[in-house]
């Protein structure tokens, strides 16, 4: 079979060669025609007017001007090697006092040359342009007297407007500068800017050189691109075909084209992610094997009547979504979304209770020490009614604690367990595991998580709770666990009051630390956070070190004690501390952001985070939920340099405006990005996306749900006929999701 130039190597391009190939490789991950030809320009520059000298300012954008070259000087670390001009040598033409000609032709000794000087004019006035790089060529190319059309960025130096290295084009000779306003041109239009790198640009590699290959590449690949969506769906969908598609999206007949490229490209990048996902969800709804949990029992009923509080509506709308599911005889697979402080915990405890209740042991999952010991503390206290055994298992857990515990999951006298990463050893076996719940998940690999789901003694999978405290904008829960159903606690529980946010910049410490003594003396206690970003960043722990000395300095022991937590600690250390401030004997708790989950301290009604504009929104929201979680009044205060980016501005203003986590999370994710939305790194997308972003195409992201979901209710495997290429596709390795349903 012969093979398609899509999948040619990229080295077999005209213009690219071995080196280049090595280079787009590494530096963009490009190794065939058809990964060139699916790398998107992120932005057009109109190249469709040409600017009229006079009309051109230091602010504006990529310009384009056709003139004439006046003249040309060569400079080396000396003055000037060689210039001449249109009107012969020794004449000034630059307008601001430049050296006369002191030779020019063959004999110039271009390596001593430095940089190039070149005055151009058209109608409406003259324009410097300056070339560090090429100058030999570009030195026998623009002679005096030629036209040329010159685009590039204007700059200001010495107080003139220039344009350093523009890009140089022949003038079209039926094209003249027309004085006075911007003019249309037919031979040029919008061309395409492409994601690059220094090493690109330093191995030739730039936006033209990138221009000239996506031109060679889609001339190459046209007769072997291959339409992925049918001609109905086309058609109902009013879509454009994609050899238009990708044409259009790299060289824009006009904006229309453009636009309806870009609709059609993006569309297809999520509707083939929400069919792959959803098809799982499809296949997996109708598998029958799952453990069916009819009863709530004993156990739950006695936890539910000792509560302290009542349960919110929204927390008793979600345990309804959950019994639904486990009794349905399908293995649950929910995502339980709850803003900081919302009552997760509880519905945690009760949903572990119902599988008690069916004869089944639960394990509850955490990321840190610290979170499943606060688990641990929170659910022990909920189950003195029920008689239920729980039990703690960490990396730090001694080795007859463990062989207690192992033994006890394993005759099933240990009814929930509480762990870390420790649950997923494969010396931990249970009796018959009927539940998992896994907390803030996304910092489990799948791997880990996979081999939980694995510990099931009954022959069949558990059902599995995934909760996060992490809001997530409902275009990214839909693209990460877009084959989970997904629950969401909206809403606070009595008696939580919100917190009040407030900024303040360095000039204001002396007032914090006022306010922070009066807290102290009604006998509230305070967070200070600092941020660690890298764990071997010397600059933070140092800043941590400095902020944790004037702390001490300014709240001296006694009568102050200021306790202190950060990574280099050792777990007894930590614990030490925590304990400590947990316990009210600390007034004052210096840490890094370890304490972002898991500390649970209602006391605490200050939280002071230093070095705001370091942390994104979503977690300031987590640090922030740290207080207002006792009956007092509680202050968040984001302490920030003097000066602060656009960006960062921004952020800080969205934090004192707003409480809603979900709100928060959206802006988040158009800031940032979706890579990175909790501040730590998490696994990123089931699949690459080129050119859709879950930021700005929600709309589209809906629409090419509801569009996949309508042919899914029909066609669950996609075996109709007219599905065929829907199912083509789905085949390709990039769509080879990991099945987030069964976790594995």
């Amino acid at each position: 079979m012969e093979r398609s130039a899509l999948e040619s190597d990229i080295q077999f391009l005209p213009g690219v060669g071995p080196k280049r190939a090595e280079l787009l490789r590494k530096e963009l991950g490009i190794n065939t025609f058809g990964d060139l030809i699916r790398l998107y320009p992120f932005r057009y520059i109109d190249r469709s007017s040409i600017v009229p000298i006079r009309e051109i300012r230091p602010d504006m954008a990529y310009i384009q001007v056709k003139a004439k070259v006046l003249a040309r000087e060569l400079y080396g670390n000396a003055g000037v090697i060689a210039a001449d001009n249109i009107y012969g040598q020794n004449q000034d033409v630059s307008g601001n006092g430049a050296p006369a000609a002191t030779g020019s032709g063959p004999d110039i000794r271009f390596n001593l040359v430095r940089r190039m000087r070149v005055v151009v004019e058209d109608a409406t006035g003259r324009l410097e342009l300056v070339f560090f790089k090429g100058i030999k060529w570009m030195y026998g190319k623009l002679e005096p007297g030629k036209e040329f059309i010159f685009f590039g960025k204007p700059t200001v130096f010495n107080g003139l407007v220039n344009i350093v290295h523009p890009e140089v084009d022949s003038a079209p000779d039926r094209q003249s500068t027309r004085s006075g306003s911007a003019q249309q041109t037919d031979a040029l239009t919008m061309t395409g800017v492409y994601p690059s790198t220094e090493k690109l640009k330093n191995g030739g590699i730039t936006g033209k050189a990138m221009c000239k290959m996506q031109e060679h590449a889609l001339n190459a690949c046209m007769p072997d691109i291959e339409e992925t969506l049918p001609v109905w769906f086309l058609k109902q969908q009013g879509m454009v075909p994609l050899p238009f598609a990708l044409k259009n999206i790299h060289f824009p007949k006009d904006q229309q084209s453009l636009e309806r490229a870009r609709y059609r490209l993006k569309f297809e990048e999520l509707f083939f992610l929400q069919l792959s996902l959803l098809k799982q969800k499809y296949i997996h709804s109708r598998d029958e094997h799952g453990i069916q949990m009819p009863k709530v029992g004993e156990a739950f009923n006695r936890c539910y009547e000792a509560l302290p509080f009542p349960l919110t509506g929204a927390q008793k709308r979600v345990i309804t979504e959950i019994r639904n599911d486990m009794k349905s005889g399908h293995q649950m697979n929910r995502l339980l979304q709850g803003d900081v402080g919302s009552g997760k915990t509880m519905v945690a405890v009760l949903t572990a209770l119902i599988a008690i209740g069916n004869g089944y042991q639960a394990c509850i999952m955490a990321p840190t020490e610290v979170l499943a010991q606060q688990h641990f503390k929170n659910i022990s206290k909920y189950l003195e009614p029920t008689g239920v055994r729980v039990a703690l298992l960490t990396g730090s857990s001694r080795t007859a604690e463990r062989r207690e515990i192992h033994a006890g999951l394993e005759d099933g006298s240990i009814g929930i367990i509480v762990g870390t990463h420790a649950l997923i050893e494969d010396d931990v076996l249970f009796r018959n595991l009927g539940l998992a719940i896994v907390d803030e998940q996304h910092r489990f690999g799948v791997e880990q998580r996979a081999k939980l789901w694995r510990k099931s003694a009954c022959g069949m999978p558990p059902h599995i709770l995934v909760m996060t405290a992490t809001p997530i904008p409902r275009t990214l829960a839909m693209t990460l666990y877009g084959d989970l159903d997904v629950s969401v606690i909206d809403e606070l529980p009595p008696g939580r009051k919100p917190v009040q946010t407030i900024h303040a910049s360095e000039n204001r410490r002396p007032a914090l630390f006022k306010f922070m003594r009066e807290q102290i003396a009604l006998g509230r206690q305070i967070f200070v956070v600092y941020p660690l970003i890298f764990e071997s960043e010397k600059m933070d722990y140092k800043n941590l070190e400095n902020g944790y000395e004037q702390i001490a300095k300014a709240f001296p022991f006694p009568p102050y004690k200021t306790a202190i937590v950060h990574g280099k600690q050792s777990n007894e250390e930590k614990k030490f501390n925590m304990d400590a401030f947990a316990a009210g004997r600390a007034n004052i708790l210096v840490a890094t952001s370890v304490i972002e989950v898991g500390v649970d301290v209602p006391n605490a009604s200050v939280m002071v985070i230093e070095s705001a504009e370091r942390f994104g929104l979503s977690q300031l929201h987590q640090l922030r939920g740290r207080v207002g979680r006792g009956s007092e009044k509680s202050y968040c205060v984001l302490m920030t340099g003097q000066k602060l980016s656009k960006e960062s501005r921004h952020r800080i203003q969205l934090m004192c405006s707003t409480e809603n986590g979900f709100e928060l999370a959206e802006e988040d994710m158009k800031m940032r990005g979706p890579g990175d939305l909790e501040g730590t790194q998490q696994s990123g997308l089931p699949i690459s996306l080129n050119i859709a972003s879950l930021a700005k195409d929600g709309l589209i992201l809906n629409e090419a749900r509801s569009c996949a979901e309508a042919i899914l209710e029909e066609d669950p495997t996609l075996s109709l006929d007219k599905n065929r290429l829907l199912m083509q596709e789905l085949k390709k390795d990039k769509y080879n999701i990991k099945d987030y349903s069964k976790i594995s």
